[in-house]
Formats: structure tokens, C-alpha cells, sequence
């Protein structure tokens, strides 16, 4: 019996031996912290230019209730709040003073978003040594990598409305077609 103990100890300490034994992560090459959110921005960043190109343009003025945004208001404003969270974690100031969230055109707004994660793209390359550094944001101090997960989870949220609008509209989402 305190062989069979022993063993289960020995095997159930395995693991955790081997990995005292590698050596620490140092945060200061883009590999830890920006890396482990970015497959996350891209995806969610794909089904949202997708849904922006998909969706009809008379389908653009399209909204579920009078309380909430249109197709075409949640397109822009995602680009908006994309500008604004990714020149906040780089330090810089927004490229854009273009309001998107006001733009009707489908044509517009689809280039209003792909421009918006154009320039996110540059912020989600960051060096995490960078991505580590403090910054005020919404009146609180967290780090740029914060920000950026912050801006992650946005589009998520957001890419979650669009997915309601389209199977309102008989409209499967591209998160749901396959293949992305």
C-alpha cells in the first residue's frame, strides 16, 4: 500500500518538478503578454469586417428596438472605440476625429472599420515590456496590455450584438458559416 502511495505521489509531483525546472518567462520580448490576447483581437476583428461586408446596405438602418443602435451605428462604433482604445495603449492620440458612429453609408463604414483595426494592428504588435507600462485609462491605472484586453473584449461584446441583428435578418453570422 505505501508503495502504490508512493508512486501516486511521485507521479502526481511529476509535472510540477518538470516545471521548476524550465526556465522563468521574461516579460520583455513580444512573446508572453500581447501574444496570449492577440489570436483573440484577430478573430473577433474577422467576424466583425465580415458581418460589416455581409450585411445588406438597406439593412444598415436596421435596429431591434428604438433603445439601441442601428446595424450601421454599431459598425461605427466599434471602429470609434477601436480608435480610441488602441491610441490610448500606445500613447498617442487618435488619427481620427471623424465621428463613425454617425456615417450611413455602408461603403464608408466598412472602410471606417477596416481602417480602425488597421491602426489597432500596430498595437497589438507592441513589445511587452511596452505592454506592461501604465497608463490612465477611464480614470483608472492599469497596464497598456489592460487596455488592449479591454479593447478585445469590446469587440467581442459587440460582435455578439451583430450576431442578434443578423439572425434577425435570416442572416447566418460568419462565426457560424464555417471555414474562419
Amino acid at each position: 500500500m505505501r508503495r502504490h502511495l508512493a508512486l501516486f505521489l511521485a507521479l502526481a509531483a511529476a509535472p510540477v518538478l518538470a516545471q521548476a525546472q524550465e526556465p522563468e518567462h521574461e516579460m520583455g520580448g513580444h512573446n508572453e503578454g500581447v501574444a496570449s490576447i492577440s489570436p483573440l483581437y484577430d478573430q473577433f476583428k474577422g467576424w466583425l469586417i465580415a458581418s460589416a461586408e455581409q450585411m445588406p446596405e438597406e439593412k444598415y438602418a436596421f435596429q431591434p428596438t428604438q433603445d439601441v443602435r442601428t446595424f450601421g451605428q454599431l459598425i461605427g462604433h466599434v471602429a470609434n472605440a477601436s480608435y480610441f482604445f488602441c491610441s490610448s495603449a500606445m500613447g498617442e492620440e487618435s488619427p481620427t476625429s471623424t465621428d463613425l458612429e454617425e456615417v450611413t453609408s455602408k461603403a464608408d463604414l466598412v472602410k471606417g472599420i477596416k481602417d480602425a483595426f488597421t491602426y489597432c494592428d500596430k498595437a497589438y504588435q507592441m513589445e511587452d515590456a511596452k505592454a506592461m507600462e501604465q497608463v490612465k485609462f477611464f480614470g483608472q491605472d492599469g497596464s497598456r496590455l489592460w487596455v488592449l484586453n479591454f479593447n478585445a473584449t469590446h469587440n467581442a461584446e459587440h460582435y455578439g450584438n451583430l450576431v442578434t441583428y443578423m439572425r434577425m435578418n435570416g442572416m447566418v453570422p460568419p462565426s457560424s458559416q464555417g471555414g474562419m
